[in-house]
């Protein structure tokens, strides 16, 4: 989340009229995340939260969005549910943008997540997995293994600011990881973004998910790689087994893996992190001054990369076996 665009009393006082929500009684911009503007909406029944939708986000991938919630939440998954106005729609427009209200979505991150909430992260991403068996619309990964390559060219000299080899060193990543990205895996919906802001935790328990704006079909087991680089590493980039473990065996109790999935599971989280170092590296140095948005650190996602190369696929380092 974050705030890129503004907006003012009279022009969110409009837009609500539309809905059987109540009265306005405030909103505020909302800094976490780095897609799109967020608000706090409340009113006198209700709170609500507010998104603009900009940059990265596809218009024409709304819908699948939307309904993905929407099917989610009818099958007792706990994230936000849609609000229609009254007459049946969800997606209109505010400022110019297509814009969504969603259900306020109760309990906060926990932050840093220790092993207990690692393996609740698991467990959480396999249910994910189950929930949406059955809903029909498809969205490919478009920042997938082939959007890597030109999305590194188009930043390629910014990695010059972090250290003198890095282009060099990511390069060589890209390599392997187009030589032996694993095929012919479970597919599935996932989250594809399943980071600790975006897990809500009440009562020392998982809570529900938000932010399902990177959404799409891809390899089940890459919910799982994504979780262990953005949940199971030290500051240094480093999987600690004990979190690991913990996530792996609650996913696997949800979800149990399939031998081809537990031996890509290594190359799908070197994949995780050059996807997010790829995104970070572009955000760092696109995001206009001003704009109310943490910009987060791409050598974070670089030193899970070293990691990943140093470890070369050991089954023991990812958690996968005790």
């Amino acid at each position: 989340m974050a705030v890129y665009t503004d907006i003012t009393e009279p022009e969110l006082r409009a837009y609500l009229a539309d809905f059987d929500l109540g009265a306005l009684v405030r909103w505020k911009g909302i800094a976490e995340g780095v897609e799109n503007s967020n608000f706090l909406v409340e009113t006198d029944r209700t709170r609500l939260i507010l998104t603009l939708f900009e940059r990265r986000v596809n218009e024409a991938d709304l819908p699948f969005f939307i309904g993905l919630m929407g099917h989610l939440a009818a099958r007792g998954y706990p994230c936000p549910s849609p609000k229609p106005d009254r007459h049946g729609e969800v997606l209109k427009r505010l400022m110019g943008k297509p814009a969504l209200l969603v259900s306020f979505l109760e309990g906060r991150p926990i932050e840093p997540p220790g092993v207990f909430e690692c393996g609740e992260c698991g467990r959480a991403a396999a249910e994910l997995a189950l929930a949406g068996r059955d809903f029909s619309m498809v969205r490919p990964n478009d920042l997938g293994l082939a959007a890597w390559r030109p999305m590194f060219e188009r930043d390629r000299e910014a990695c010059a600011a972090f250290a003198p080899d890095l282009a060099d060193l990511i390069a060589a990543d890209l390599d392997a990881l187009e030589a032996g990205w694993p095929k012919d895996l479970p597919q599935g919906v996932i989250h594809a973004d399943l980071f600790t802001d975006n897990m809500f935790f009440k009562d020392g328990r998982f809570a529900g998910v938000i932010d399902f704006y990177f959404a799409c079909n891809d390899a089940l087991a890459y919910e799982l790689a994504i979780c262990l680089n953005a949940w199971a590493c030290d500051d240094d980039g480093r999987i600690e087994r004990a979190k690991a473990r913990a996530m792996v065996q609650a996913y696997e109790q949800v979800r149990p893996l399939s031998e081809a999935e537990r031996r890509a599971v290594p190359m799908l989280a070197r994949g995780a992190a050059m996807r997010f170092f790829l995104t970070r590296l572009h955000d760092w140095r696109t995001t206009p001054k001003g704009a109310l948005v943490k910009v987060k650190d791409p050598m974070e996602y670089g030193r899970k990369l070293a990691f990943h190369r140093a470890a070369a696929g050991d089954l023991a380092a990812y958690g996968l076996v005790p």
